[in-house]
């Protein structure tokens, strides 16, 4: 279902209620039987999380990369205008956290050496049908760069003593 989102976004396909059988497709694709899943429940959710990324001009499946220890790939991101924004799709019924988007952030900004502070950023999840938005305070993202570096630091210098 991501990989379908990814595609639509890419190709700047929006979708509608009449995509239903795009969801029953992926998913018969994947082995996955029709009575495991209410495609029109998938579709509410994916309507908008494609939607929203094809008109904010997000890019899909963004891999954020600090180090070899530290990354993560965001399902859209985008960063204009000094607004770094990331959607997040969650197709199952586990309630999803807005900590993951958190450290995406995070690594974004670590990433690409931008300071919390100087950005806003405009956290979304698209679950069941609800559309969870959060906007993160410099408070909220500078103690996981922190954690992030130390936490590599020292995965680091384990790794050095094991060679």
């Amino acid at each position: 279902l991501h990989q379908l989102a990814s595609d639509c976004i890419k190709s700047k396909t929006r979708l509608t209620k009449d995509d239903k059988h795009l969801i029953d497709i992926t998913l018969y694709k994947a082995g996955i039987p029709g009575s495991a899943y209410d495609s029109n429940l998938i579709l509410d959710n994916m309507i908008p999380f494609v939607n929203d990324a094809i008109g904010y001009r997000m890019t899909p499946e963004q891999v954020l990369y600090y180090s070899d220890n530290c990354f993560g790939t965001a399902d859209s991101i985008s960063f204009k205008d000094n607004l770094l924004r990331i959607h997040d799709l969650k197709t199952g019924v586990t309630p999803a956290h807005m900590e993951q988007l958190e450290i995406y952030a995070a690594l974004f900004c670590l990433e690409y050496k931008i300071k919390p502070a100087d950005i806003d950023i405009e956290l979304r999840i698209y679950q069941s049908d609800d559309i969870m938005i959060f906007n993160p305070t410099v408070e909220d993202i500078v103690p996981i760069m922190d954690k992030i570096i130390t936490s590599d630091k020292i995965i680091s210098k384990i790794k050095a003593e094991e060679d």
